[in-house]
């Protein structure tokens, strides 16, 4: 051995005994590879993933001549209708329609695109082309003035009937029609001639339209209050006067004033009373009963379907209202007046002549025109409805006519009095026992009392002579007229405080009203 080539590994391997423990005769010594492990392989997976029988390569050996697959079945021929209907026709060879241009005659040759030869996909992005239509129609432009010539027009029995009304039929309608037409014409002449025989033969003065009168208006409220107005006529042997009266009730029942019916107190049971209605009506009216003291009287009439008044609140009243009048002032039935609320809570007293009590209420007071013959009418308001019955005014010296100051008793308190008269047939005030006089001082303004009546609501609560009553309730008492009224706001049992001065002092006591 070589020692200048010497490698310990080989001396190593060297020394190593053979494989098989036998060196060759002649044989030079070499490396021999180390022995490969192979591990057993299983039968279930060489089955599933080895190579077949027969094959020693990673490939299968391709087949030396096809496979034989027996006869193909093919599609059967499509039905003779559908191939005379979409088939190509014998001896064409075209695969898609013609360019747009070319006729079904056309001898121009295709361009490449549609050559039989060309590819009909070959750009898949290419819109659709329609093509022309498989007849040509001619040409009918005018070639002088380019535009096609217009169709036929339509006579008028085409464009009413569409050709089915001969001209013979429709020249008949046509007189029909012409004919109704002057028969109408003839009517309204006739009829426009004979309407109205006193204008017929004059030429009418010309006229504005006619003036407006809104719901609320003087004329709309006096149209629907008249009828309830009646005019009241008294008569007796020795004379009688004339007044006015409204009804409230659909019995019959007039409200009027006792110095219309009585004549002032003069008038006996043999007294006739007659009502006269706006539409003329004359009626025998039938005395209810009176209330001598506040100047109210009940009557009654026999009449079918009356128009009436309602009752309004004359606590509601404000001075400036709107009011109307209405009655038969000197004798002129159905006269209507408008004025407003001039005061309120204005007392007063008439009458009393012939040792008779004299008649006190607390009045409205209005400038409407009230006259002679006004009293028992009604007071309205600005709905149509009663807040007052006319009964006083006041003059100047020497005119006994309307100077703007007349008097209606409040409607609150001829409601009260007239229900009373028509229930019990006489009215009963509250009384304080009591004669008084108005007095006006630095110290006292009121009534002060001149003597109290024996057995009296003041004596039973220690009023004497000489106090002055200056409050009762609420009401503030200026003078006599006003202490008489203030106690009749209250009814007869009620217990009322009474402001009173005595001596200089002001002391406050209860009184218990009796009846008058």
């Amino acid at each position: 051995m070589n020692q200048q080539n010497f490698d310990p590994e080989i001396a190593r391997a060297d020394e190593q005994p053979p494989r098989n423990g036998v060196v060759p005769a002649g044989a030079e010594q070499r490396i021999t590879p180390r022995p490969l492990d192979r591990p057993a392989v299983d039968p279930t997976m060489a089955a599933a993933f080895g190579r077949p029988a027969g094959v020693a390569g990673a490939f299968s050996p391709s087949a030396a001549t096809p496979p034989v697959l027996g006869e193909l079945t093919t599609a059967p021929p499509p039905p003779e209708s559908l191939a005379a209907a979409f088939g190509r026709p014998p001896g064409e060879t075209e695969v898609l329609q013609r360019p747009p241009g070319q006729g079904a005659e056309s001898d121009e040759s295709d361009d490449a695109l549609w050559s039989p030869d060309a590819d009909p996909w070959r750009d898949p992005a290419a819109g659709a082309v329609i093509g022309p239509p498989a007849v040509d129609r001619p040409d009918e432009t005018d070639p002088d003035t380019g535009k096609r010539p217009s169709g036929a027009l339509l006579s008028l029995s085409d464009v009413l009937f569409g050709r089915r009304v001969k001209p013979l039929a429709l020249a008949a309608l046509g007189l029909v029609a012409v004919l109704v037409g002057a028969a109408g014409g003839l009517v309204g002449w006739f009829l426009a001639r004979g309407g109205d025989q006193l204008t017929s033969d004059v030429t009418l003065a010309q006229t504005q339209p006619g003036k407006e009168r809104p719901a609320g208006s003087v004329s709309d409220i006096a149209k629907r209050v008249r009828p309830a107005v009646v005019s009241i006529e008294v008569k007796m042997d020795q004379g009688g006067g004339t007044g006015s009266g409204v009804l409230i009730d659909g019995a019959g029942y007039i409200v009027t004033n006792w110095h219309v019916v009585t004549l002032e107190g003069r008038a006996d049971k043999t007294a006739k009373i007659t009502t006269v209605f706006t539409d003329g009506t004359r009626t025998e009216a039938a005395l209810v009963g009176v209330d001598a003291k506040t100047d109210l009287a009940v009557i009654k009439v026999n009449v079918t379907n009356p128009t009436v008044l309602q009752f309004g609140d004359s606590d509601q009243l404000q001075v400036g209202d709107s009011v109307l009048a209405i009655g038969s002032p000197l004798g002129l039935a159905d006269t209507v007046t408008e004025g407003i609320v001039s005061a309120l809570h204005r007392p007063v007293v008439a009458g009393g002549d012939n040792g008779e009590a004299p008649i006190t209420y607390d009045a409205i007071q209005t400038d409407a025109a009230v006259n002679q013959g006004n009293s028992g009418g009604p007071l309205v308001d600005s709905t149509g409805s009663l807040v007052g019955i006319n009964s006083a005014i006041r003059s100047s010296e020497g005119n006994t006519g309307s100077v703007g100051l007349g008097f209606a008793i409040p409607s609150n308190d001829a409601k009260r009095i007239a229900e009373a008269i028509i229930r019990d047939g006489q009215v009963k005030h509250a009384d304080l026992g009591a004669n008084v006089r108005s007095v006006s001082a630095e110290t006292a303004e009121g009534a002060q009392v001149v003597n109290v009546t024996e057995g009296g609501a003041a004596a039973a609560a220690g009023i004497v002579e000489g106090d002055v009553i200056r409050k009762v309730g609420d009401r503030q008492v200026r003078n006599a007229a006003e202490l008489t009224v203030a106690v009749r706001m209250f009814q007869p049992g009620q217990v009322v405080p009474l402001v009173l001065a005595r001596q200089g002092r002001e002391l406050t006591i209860e009184v218990t009203l009796r009846s008058d």
